[in-house]
């Protein structure tokens, strides 16, 4: 291989080990103001109109997005995925009517479970001001885990299972 091209390599692979410290280093710090409570909710009346009891045996992962959010449209595979084996929660906040939530779903193939939060009151009430922001929460609604920003499904899950 030419000197050149592992020179190059070398300085790419130094940038993302950067870039990744300094995304921890902003979720940390975005994650200091976010409402550290137990999980208050019982249950989450959903966009079909149906209601979300949350289990008592369960992890929960309860996960705030938008969808005029650029990351948590690429984030949004990873919590379908996730979705599949996991408890999970989704709030869409302040993205417009039902229909308009449910024609984004449907356009992205998403079938987690979603609250319209048409007016914002679930994301003031765990202080949520930067999007996606996703909590984990043990068997007994302790919050073990929050994360401003992107997280990729092998880290959701390794957060889960540190959770259960």
């Amino acid at each position: 291989m030419n000197v050149k091209i592992k020179e190059y390599i070398k300085e790419i692979i130094k940038f993302v080990v950067l870039a990744v410290i300094i995304i921890n280093i902003v979720s940390f710090y975005r994650s200091m103001d976010l409402n550290k409570n137990k999980l208050e909710e019982e249950s989450f009346k959903l966009l079909d109109g149906s209601i979300y009891k949350v289990k008592n045996d369960k992890t929960i992962v309860v996960h705030f997005w938008a969808t005029w959010c650029p990351t948590c449209k690429f984030e949004a595979a990873n919590i379908e995925s996730v979705s599949k084996d996991y408890e999970v929660i989704t709030i869409a906040v302040q993205s417009g009517s039902k229909k308009e939530v449910q024609e984004y779903l449907d356009k992205h193939n998403l079938g987690f479970n979603v609250v319209n939060d048409e007016d914002g009151f679930y994301a003031n009430k765990f202080n949520i001001n930067a999007y996606p922001t996703t909590f984990i929460y043990d068997k007994g609604k302790n919050l073990k885990f929050s994360e401003v920003g992107y997280t990729t499904t092998a880290g959701l899950i390794s957060r889960i299972k540190i959770s259960e």
